[in-house]
């Protein structure tokens, strides 16, 4: 390996192991979409407490978990994909050898470049499957929801749902994310420059998105909403005491 190919494959993994500490270093001080969503995703749980029937809140996960599921199967595809050629042996070599766009290399750097998307995409499929996983535990938590409790169990309670759905979603970002550096470790194919620029490219793009994108503002906005509106409770709530016997179902 060349000491330029070596220099921008450092670079891509700083990137890469770095990106999530300093997104998280730089939510400190707000202004993070991720950030912002972790604070909306623990306002979720909370109204889902105090509401008498959790149906929506279900539908709603239910829609997270399919749109995981298809992640996760697309990106089984792709790896199924790159692997086929990866140990296609001398045949898969020999068919794109010849490609003007692939930068002149060896058998052997050939395969390690492809091998960085497999590792890329590998690694996003894990975080997708972690993500459904995770949701269907929260599915349950809010399947379990007690209608009934003071306010203080069901504060907690949502607290401990929260803890829940937030790493969920939080891995399944990370699944997405995982297709911005496959995407700049396929570059590699075209040479060490293109691969720092696309590096480079994707992480500013995704650092863009956190913080300066329209959605970015109005997810802001929306969490200031939130923060300045009480969780006011369901008028199942408003009795002390659970539904005389008669009138449970």
């Amino acid at each position: 390996m060349h000491l330029l190919d070596s220099i921008v494959l450092s670079i891509f993994a700083a990137c890469w192991l770095l990106y999530e500490p300093l997104l998280k270093r730089l939510g400190e001080g707000g202004g993070v979409l991720n950030t912002d969503m972790t604070v909306i995703r623990r306002r979720w749980m909370q109204e889902m407490a105090v509401r008498e029937i959790a149906l929506l809140d279900g539908q709603l996960l239910g829609h997270a978990i399919n749109s995981a599921s298809f992640f996760a199967s697309s990106n089984l595809i792709l790896i199924a994909a790159a692997a086929g050629v990866l140990f296609g042996g001398d045949t898969a070599w020999k068919s794109v050898e010849g490609l003007a766009v692939l930068a002149k290399t060896s058998p052997m750097m050939f395969q390690i470049k492809l091998g960085l998307v497999l590792v890329a995409l590998a690694r996003g499929l894990l975080d997708f499957i972690w993500s459904i996983r995770q949701m269907n535990y929260c599915l349950a938590a809010i399947g379990a929801a007690p209608m009934w409790a003071p306010q203080a169990v069901l504060a907690e309670y949502a607290e401990a749902a929260g803890g829940i759905l937030n790493p969920a979603l939080s891995a399944f970002n990370a699944g997405v994310r995982a297709y911005y550096f496959a995407l700049a470790a396929a570059v590699w194919l075209l040479g060490p420059m293109p691969f720092l620029a696309a590096t480079l490219g994707a992480m500013t793009l995704l650092l863009w998105r956190q913080r300066r994108s329209r959605a970015s503002a109005a997810v802001r906005k929306v969490r200031q909403i939130l923060e300045r509106q009480p969780v006011v409770p369901g008028p199942h709530l408003t009795r002390l005491t659970p539904p005389p016997p008669e009138d449970r179902i």
